[in-house]
């Protein structure tokens, strides 16, 4: 059984999802966290190492973060496909966009989210939105999904982006076709009529 720590509306939703498309047997723990209203607050029964969401208790194992999440369920529960296998010719690119959201796209929407995302160090590091849509476009101007013809971890974690902020995300009608191919998944519908408990 997987425990999911969880806070409605937040980065650990994806995870309700990601765990609906799994199949894999969870409970839910609902924690509060503190928001950017100044609402909510640590909940010292959490066992995420800065009292934040998501994070995971599997057989022992607390996992925090994401993708680290994402990366390790997909590897536990292999049956469902969500991820290439070791040594399969995607694997190397699934592992990239996992790593591409937590380091550059995810950056760059907060850095834009706080106003200094014209910041040479920002631009110099992580780039501007630009790129990051010119890459996602580029996925799916060729296929359904962004490794190819195959739904993944990477569109749960990218999708649930555009899903909560349609901004952050290329305009246009590829990327509203690909968002409306994802919200009509039966585990995604399913985890978003349970995302506030």
């Amino acid at each position: 059984m997987i425990t999911l720590y969880h806070a409605p509306q937040s980065r650990s939703s994806r995870i309700i999802w990601l765990l609906e498309e799994l199949g894999a047997p969870y409970e839910i723990r609902i924690t509060s966290i503190p928001r950017r209203d100044g609402s909510g607050g640590p909940d010292p029964a959490n066992p995420h190492p800065d009292k934040k969401v998501p994070v995971i208790v599997h057989d022992g194992a607390i996992v925090s973060e994401s993708i680290a999440i994402a990366a390790y369920l997909c590897d536990a529960f292999p049956q469902a496909g969500l991820a290439p296998k070791i040594g399969a010719p995607l694997r190397g690119p699934y592992l990239e966009w996992l790593a591409y959201y937590a380091g550059v796209m995810e950056p760059v929407m907060i850095a834009g989210f706080a106003g200094f995302s014209d910041n040479p160090a920002v631009v110099s590091t992580w780039r501007t939105p630009r790129e990051s849509h010119a890459r996602i476009s580029a996925s799916l101007d060729k296929h359904p999904f962004i490794l190819g013809d195959a739904f993944t971890a990477v569109d749960v974690i990218i999708g649930s982006v555009g899903q909560w902020m349609r901004p952050a995300l290329p305009p246009g009608d590829v990327v509203d076709d690909y968002l409306k191919r994802l919200a009509e998944r039966p585990a995604a519908q399913r985890a978003a009529a349970k995302d506030n408990g």
